[in-house]
């Protein structure tokens, strides 16, 4: 079996750093970076960039809304032709920060409430995947599984990667449950490994109502803003590669 590890990082901006992100990227494989509009900044594209490099971790784009006062996590209504133009305006920020490093973009996951919109939307899903297919089509879109960015990723005839998370609670229609509700982000690194080793070996999790929810992934996230997020990282790999799983970038995760 094989898996990737992804973290969403470089969250900080100007001189606030949120999230371990150098320790962090010794235990992922792929890093989904801050582009400028819900947190980060042309310094922390860079210095991630570099870091991706060192670790030989894929780097990936982290679009979100322009909201940094909330850090991309409240919902904005747009036009999906303007949200089109956001999305392909933060790949091209990443791209060039990635230069330097001398490193491909090699994916897209949206962040936040972009990301929860876009998994029931399917005009936000489909913007998102044609600024992918505009800016570069060899971009692998990350999407939740089952969700409205699958089936914008298999429309538009883009790379997938079908994404489940360690540290989140589902509902029973698998989308993720609100972080207004108590309990909807897992702190326990036992609780994360056994949600993965479902996801990994079994095919499915469980709802935070206890039902059995179907799921197929390829990459999971663990999110890197959250205190816990180093502990529970290394947790969730050494048990997933003690269940025999190898843990690969996402490119590899396709080949």
């Amino acid at each position: 079996m094989k898996i990737n590890l992804n973290a969403d990082i470089g969250e900080g901006f100007g001189a606030y750093d949120i999230g371990n992100d150098t320790d962090l990227v010794t235990i992922i494989q792929s890093a989904s970076v801050a582009c400028g509009f819900h947190a980060g900044d042309a310094n922390t594209m860079h210095h991630l960039a570099m870091l991706a490099k060192k670790g030989g971790v894929s780097l990936g784009v982290h679009p979100g809304f322009n909201d940094l006062w909330g850090f991309g996590r409240r919902k904005i209504e747009m036009d999906p032709k303007d949200l089109e133009l956001m999305v392909a305006y933060q790949i091209g920020a990443l791209q060039a920060m990635a230069r330097y490093a001398g490193l491909p973009v090699t994916h897209l996951k949206p962040h936040g409430a972009l990301n929860n919109m876009a998994a029931v939307r399917e005009d936000y899903a489909l913007a998102i995947g044609r600024a992918i297919q505009t800016v570069d089509p060899d971009i692998i879109y990350v999407a939740l599984t089952g969700s409205q960015m699958e089936k914008a990723a298999r429309t538009l005839g883009l790379k997938l990667a079908r994404e489940g998370f360690a540290d989140r609670a589902y509902d029973d229609d698998g989308n993720l449950t609100s972080r207004s509700i108590s309990g909807s982000v897992y702190k326990d690194p036992e609780k994360a490994l056994a949600q993965c080793l479902s996801m990994v070996k079994d095919g499915c999790l469980t709802s935070r109502h206890g039902n059995r929810v179907p799921v197929a992934v390829e990459t999971i996230c663990v999110h890197g803003d959250e205190p816990t997020a180093v502990a529970l990282a290394r947790h969730v790999r050494q048990g997933l590669e003690a269940a025999g799983c190898r843990i690969v970038t996402i490119p590899e995760m396709l080949n």
